[in-house]
């Protein structure tokens, strides 16, 4: 992949400031690409900006605010973006999150379900235009744990509101960008969508508060030996933002650069189309809840 030109294009990764996105966003930048990653904390994503421009090209990369649990961060972001940079060429969504404790965002959706899905959802369809007209790539770091949802969405409940499991809300979410990127491949023009499995990675996921629960820190920390670097973790979505071989191919979830395994939860194209409209829906409803009553 080091050998791909990625000159003249640009690249926008969301929650690029640590983790998997700073190596997605160096892998990329040391090809050629622009690259604008997001950060929620402006103050934190300077600074991830600052070392990156140590390390590749100073013009190459460059850092925004956006708060995926807020609509109205969505939308500022997604104005700015498009009066800054002319075109989009690549896609990833790799921004994520995984509580303990039941939470909601700004419009009053279940957290995990809204950054996770719903945030990304919403900035994609706010990016249509300039995806479609640069015939992009849109990469979703999705991950084997929408295995534990095996038995598909529940759209009863998709908020989690009857019984909050952590772990089964996480597991739901990552089933849905399975699903939203096999959805998107068919209803973009001219775009492919695809998602992958980042392996078990060892990253600040859990130190930054974002698994509250003692249990699981536990167990994060006993299996902490045996997990990959985040350097390691960023490989495939470097593959899939970048590898010629992958032109118009779309659908796919991957997995160390490679076809994976998914549940046939995943591959269940009603599901999609149906998370699809539900996802539309919110997003209405999220936006009215924002107006002044007349």
């Amino acid at each position: 992949m080091a050998d791909v030109d990625m000159s003249g294009k640009t690249v926008l990764i969301t929650g690029g400031n640590s983790g998997i996105g700073r190596y997605t966003a160096i892998g990329l930048a040391r090809m050629g690409a622009k690259v604008v990653f997001t950060s929620r904390n402006l103050r934190k994503g300077d600074v991830a900006r600052a070392e990156l421009r140590e390390i590749v090209n100073k013009q190459q990369v460059d850092c925004m605010e956006l708060n995926l649990s807020s609509f109205r961060s969505i939308e500022q972001f997604a104005k700015q973006f498009l009066a800054k940079y002319p075109r989009l060429d690549v896609l990833v969504l790799n921004a994520g999150s995984v509580l303990d404790t039941r939470r909601v965002t700004d419009e009053g959706f279940e957290m995990t379900f809204g950054v996770n899905h719903l945030g990304h959802f919403f900035l994609t369809q706010l990016l249509r235009a300039h995806l479609e007209a640069a015939s992009a790539r849109v990469v979703v770091v999705a991950s084997d744990a929408h295995r534990g949802a095996r038995s598909g969405l529940n759209f009863d409940d998709l908020m989690f509101e009857r019984a909050y499991k952590g772990w089964a809300a996480y597991s739901a979410s990552k089933l849905a960008n399975i699903l939203f990127a096999n959805e998107l491949g068919r209803r973009f023009e001219g775009v492919t969508a695809n998602s992958l499995h980042p392996g078990v990675v060892r990253t600040g996921f859990a130190r930054d508060g974002d698994v509250s629960n003692v249990f699981a820190r536990a167990a994060i920390s006993i299996a902490r030996p045996f997990l990959i670097g985040p350097e390691r973790g960023a490989q495939t979505s470097i593959y899939l933002a970048s590898a010629p071989e992958l032109e118009g191919k779309t659908g796919g979830y991957y997995d160390k650069c490679r076809p994976g395994k998914q549940i046939a939860a995943a591959q269940d194209d009603e599901a999609a189309k149906r998370l699809w409209e539900v996802s539309e829906a919110l997003v209405e409803q999220g936006l009215a809840k924002r107006k002044p009553k007349s």
